[in-house]
């Protein structure tokens, strides 16, 4: 006759919950949902208007220094073509009374061709649209920016040697000498 010999384990302490002391409190929390902010991730859909009414747009999506995009210069770029074709429209909002269309935030590009005698104030300009706009009998005006010129004087360093009639020692001493 053969007996069934009991498992070790089932005569150890915390077999069935391993510390958590009743077993339901530790089994896999099916249904009894989460706690908190939990399950609030991207695909939370149920919630995502709830949160965003309470943290805003940024809660969702990464953020902080390890995400940080590298700053790229913005460039505004418009085409001479682009110019020609838009003329009026860009005389009334960028337009002033001397009739110089001012364009300071743009770089003036050469792709296209232009007819119109045109004054542009601009960041800057490429070489093709500027002989372009030239040809065509108008003016392009952009600042040019000084650069401070740093003056330095230059200081010559000469040595002034001095003796010391008690104790017959001599000193140099540092002089510099503006010129």
């Amino acid at each position: 006759m053969k007996l069934k010999r009991r498992h070790k384990v089932s005569r150890m302490h915390g077999r069935g919950t391993h510390g958590w002391g009743a077993r339901k409190k530790h089994m896999g929390s099916g249904h009894r949902g989460g706690v908190g902010m939990a399950g609030t991730g991207k695909k939370a859909g149920q919630k995502i208007m709830h949160i965003q009414k309470m943290y805003g747009t940024e809660y969702f999506g990464k953020s902080g220094i390890t995400s940080r995009k590298t700053k790229r210069e913005k460039n505004d770029v418009l085409n001479i073509g682009y110019i020609e074709a838009n003329l009026e429209a860009l005389k009334k909002k960028f337009g002033n009374k001397e009739g110089i269309i001012d364009l300071k935030k743009y770089k003036i590009l050469g792709e296209g061709e232009i007819k119109s005698k045109v004054s542009i104030k601009a960041r800057a300009v490429s070489e093709g649209a500027r002989e372009k706009i030239e040809k065509a009998g108008g003016k392009v005006i952009v600042p040019e920016f000084k650069k401070e010129d740093k003056v330095e004087e230059k200081t010559e360093k000469t040595a002034e040697v001095k003796t010391n009639p008690k104790t017959k020692t001599t000193e140099k001493t540092k002089k510099e000498v503006k010129k």
